[in-house]
């Protein structure tokens, strides 16, 4: 089981970018999944959150408004659609999925994790 996350690089602040989750090995459906960032020196938190049926899902106050999580179950694909990017929320962004169908924000809740894709935002 394999979860691939691309779709990072560089970006100016005020810039987009699209995040990728391709999940390899077995399907996700009905599986909450997640992205996560941990910043240099700092600890993974939570970013966002979406449910098994795709119909819930949940941000952190700081990018609620920018970000937007979803989800393709056919393409066994989670993306993370980032606009209007700050220099603070250059970090690694990391996917995740559990087993149970309702979202968390605690890293611990997942079984299931990405490698990591790098997102630098220069002001």
């Amino acid at each position: 089981v394999q979860l691939q996350a691309s779709g990072g690089g560089l970006v100016q602040a005020g810039g987009s970018l699209r995040l990728s989750c391709a999940a390899y090995g077995r399907t996700f459906t009905n599986h909450a999944m997640a992205w996560f960032r941990q910043a240099p020196g700092k600890e993974r938190v939570f970013v966002a959150g979406i449910s098994g049926s795709g119909g819930g899902t949940n941000y952190e106050d700081s990018v609620k408004g920018r970000f937007t999580i979803s989800r393709d179950d056919y393409k066994n694909t989670l993306y993370l659609q980032m606009n209007t990017l700050k220099p603070e929320d250059t970090a690694v962004y990391f996917c995740a999925a559990r087993g149970s169908w309702v979202p968390g924000s605690r890293s611990i809740l997942y079984d299931y994790w990405g490698q990591g894709t790098q997102v630098t935002v220069s002001s």
